[in-house]
């Protein structure tokens, strides 16, 4: 009894003591298990994502890369099949996952098979494995994440959605990356001010341990929730969850206008390797580098998360459509700063800052999509929705990175200047959704 008083504190002080009690669209019998449910959400969700941010694909793994002596190449990869992997399987996932009456022990297995990954890519550079062998085993298991990522994403959007309800959904992950991105600040902090003597490059191995720790916690806290058995119609064969898929592409117009703004906000994932390779480029790369950008990304999860969270329960569509257009100008304000001041290219706070203001954009655009796509769906078709637009996505992620990596031949910035143009692009399509909140 004490802890569920402790749970509905904490919920009432999360979300408003005034609405603490809203059931909009959760079934009768998980409103009273609402608050512990919220609570233990935004608790395994904020481990996953410290998860996340301790091994990100964006800035970790490509020290990682570099510091076993792998291919160069690799590191152009690490982005793409780190989502794409993540989203391509779904599509078949949303439909297994009917057949289960209680699906949180997808999202609990799925992030043990993460932690163990990356466990084992911290395991590969401390067994001084090195060269090609050391990034082809790393490759595969981030192959192996990514896969084991689709079947979390799938399961957790779905339990999301019978345990919490709407106009709640939203903070759920805002307060996550919050908590998460005030621990990458703190590492970020370490490794950027810290006196070399004190940051050995076993420190690096040590933050992928940290990361798998941190699944490992998430799955346990996860799989403690309270989630009552859930309606199993629609459990299909392959070819019966492709063809249901296909007609509900073709009849849902705003699905449709929905994928089509996401794809275009790809670019804002996609831009953040292109200001990463741009600080290696023009600063080196070190230990001190890599903390300065940990420490951006960390805090603008920190500092924004909630509020989008909080903004996409109001408006999801605007969200998107804000978040996605400020990193537009972004990308195009750089390009602008760098070629008018070239005395700053060789200034990592420059980049740090760009890095920063870039999590921000990024974080309202992934809190606003998830937010809509659940709101957008209503209470049967949450898991057929969220797989549906995750596969369709994973494939153009592959296409849209192969873009993004054949104008980077003409130069990182010309690639920046593409991406820029695609986000502002996708904020523009966002503003013609229909506002799901306010059905």
């Amino acid at each position: 009894m004490a802890d569920r008083t402790l749970t509905d504190s904490l919920y009432e002080l999360a979300t408003g003591a005034d609405e603490a009690r809203v059931c909009k669209d959760i079934p009768e019998s998980q409103c009273n298990d609402q608050p512990v449910n919220f609570v233990l959400q935004v608790v395994s969700q904020a481990f996953s994502k410290t998860g996340d941010a301790l091994a990100d694909a964006k800035v970790v793994l490509p020290w990682l890369i570099g510091a076993v002596g792998a291919p160069v190449f690799l590191i152009g990869f690490l982005v793409p099949v780190r989502e794409s992997l993540a989203l391509l399987p779904q599509i078949l996932v949303g439909g297994v996952l009917r057949r289960f009456a209680v699906r949180k022990y997808f999202w609990a297995i799925a992030s043990i098979v993460e932690g163990l990954c990356i466990l084992g890519m911290a395991l590969v550079g401390l067994s001084g494995m090195e060269g090609a062998a050391a990034g082809w085993t790393i490759f595969a298991l981030l192959v192996a994440f990514s896969l084991a990522r689709g079947v979390a994403s799938i399961a957790a959007k779905d339990t999301l959605g019978k345990t919490v309800s709407k106009t709640r959904r939203g903070r759920v992950s805002g307060y996550a990356a919050t908590a998460s991105g005030i621990v990458a600040v703190g590492v970020g902090l370490y490794l950027a001010a810290a006196p070399e003597a004190a940051r050995p490059d076993w420190v690096l191995y040590a933050l992928l341990v940290a990361a798998a720790g941190a699944w490992l916690a998430g799955a346990f806290t996860y799989s403690q929730l309270k989630e009552q058995p859930g309606a199993t119609q629609g459990g299909q064969t392959f070819r019966d969850v492709v063809a249901d898929q296909v007609r509900t592409l073709l009849s849902d117009r705003e699905l449709q206008i929905f994928l089509a703004a996401r794809t275009f906000m790809i670019a804002t994932a996609l831009m953040g390797p292109l200001f990463v390779a741009m600080a290696q480029r023009e600063t080196g790369q070190d230990l001190t580098g890599l903390g300065w950008l940990i420490l951006a990304s960390g805090l603008a999860a920190a500092v924004s998360s909630s509020f989008w969270g909080w903004l996409s329960d109001i408006s999801s569509r605007n969200t998107m459509a804000l978040a996605a257009g400020f990193a537009g100008l972004l990308g195009l304000a750089s390009l602008a700063i760098i070629a008018l001041m070239p005395q700053l290219k060789g200034e990592v706070w420059v980049y740090a800052g760009l890095v920063f203001l870039l999590g921000v954009a990024h974080s309202g655009v992934r809190i606003g999509r998830k937010t809509h796509i659940v709101d957008l769906a209503g209470k049967d078709k949450k898991a057929e929705y969220v797989a549906l637009s995750n596969s369709i996505i994973g494939v153009l992620l592959l296409i849209l990175g192969a873009f993004s990596g054949a104008t980077m031949a003409f130069g990182v910035e010309i690639g920046i200047a593409a991406l820029a143009v695609l986000a502002l692009v996708g904020a523009g399509t966002a503003l013609s959704l229909r506002d799901v909140q306010k059905d």
